[in-house]
C-alpha cells in the first residue's frame, strides 16, 4: 500500500505527545495505518464510527469528561459532518482537533475524490474554521501542536489537512 507508515508514526506519535487518547475515524485509505495504531495502543480509544457527524458527539463527551481527542476523516466525511459541526461544535464551543485526508487536490487520481478536493478549503473559510496542512514530516509534530493548543484555548474546531506529500508514498 502506497500510504506511508513511517509518516503515519510520526502523526500518531504527535498526537499523542499532545495528550490525545481518544480518536474517532471511518475506514479511509490514507487513515489505514493511523486507524491501526490506535487500534493497537492499550493507552489509546478508538470509536469506530458509523458516519463522521458522530464523531463531533464523541469528542464533545470526551471534552466534557477532561479527555483530548481527535476526529480522524476524509474530506468528504468532514463535509458529511458539517451540521454537527455547526450546530454542535460551534454553537456550544466544543474544541474539535480534525484531521482532515486532503484527497481531491494536485496528483489525485481518482475522479470521484476531486469534488470534494474542490470545496474543502472554501467551506472551512466560510465556517470561520481555522486549518493548516500537514505536508511534511518535519513540520508534522510542531503542527498538530499548534492546532490543538488553538482548538483547547480558543474552544472550536481546528482542522489539519493531511496532504497528499505527506501521506503518499509514490
Amino acid at each position: 500500500m502506497p500510504v506511508s507508515v513511517a509518516n503515519s508514526k510520526i502523526v500518531y506519535s504527535a498526537l499523542k505527545e499532545c495528550g490525545v487518547r481518544i480518536m474517532s475515524a471511518l475506514p479511509e485509505t490514507w487513515l489505514v495505518h493511523l486507524i491501526r495504531m490506535a487500534d493497537d495502543d492499550p493507552e489509546m480509544t478508538l470509536v469506530r464510527l458509523a458516519k463522521e457527524e458522530e464523531g463531533v458527539g464523541i469528542s464533545a463527551g470526551a471534552h466534557f469528561a477532561g479527555v483530548k481527542s481527535a476526529m480522524l476523516m476524509q474530506n468528504h466525511g468532514f463535509l458529511a459532518a458539517i451540521n454537527g459541526i455547526v450546530s454542535f461544535a460551534h454553537l456550544y464551543k466544543i474544541p474539535l482537533l480534525m484531521l482532515i485526508s486532503y484527497r481531491g487536490t494536485h496528483g489525485e487520481r481518482d475522479p470521484w475524490q476531486t469534488q470534494g478536493g474542490n470545496v474543502t478549503e472554501p467551506v472551512l473559510r466560510a465556517l470561520g474554521i481555522p486549518y493548516s496542512f500537514l505536508d511534511s514530516p518535519e513540520s508534522a509534530a510542531r503542527r498538530i501542536r499548534q492546532a490543538q493548543t488553538l482548538a483547547e484555548s480558543s474552544l472550536q474546531p481546528v482542522a489539519l489537512l493531511l496532504m497528499r506529500d505527506l501521506m503518499w508514498e509514490e
